[in-house]
């Protein structure tokens, strides 16, 4: 049975602003675990954003270029 998992912004630290600069994939791509799917910035630092597990990026929430906080969600993966 497949599953809808929420990929939120991770707690990065003390960050005010956090930047979604860009992201690596689009909605409908199969992705892998660990793979990068976004890019986050913040003041002091850039982190990109990796896929807990194997599936398909089913929507993307956020644009690049878009200031987002720690708990938003940026995209929904399904995974089997």
């Amino acid at each position: 049975m497949s599953r809808r998992i929420p990929l939120n912004v991770p707690d990065i630290g003390d960050a005010e602003k956090i930047e979604l600069v860009g992201w690596n994939i689009k909605s409908g791509d199969s992705v892998t675990k660990d793979q990068e799917l976004c890019e986050l910035v913040t003041e002091k630092a850039a982190f990109p954003l990796e896929c807990p597990e194997k599936g398909r990026i089913v929507s993307i929430e956020k644009k690049a270029g878009e200031t987002v906080k720690v708990g938003d969600t940026l995209a929904f993966l399904e995974t089997d």
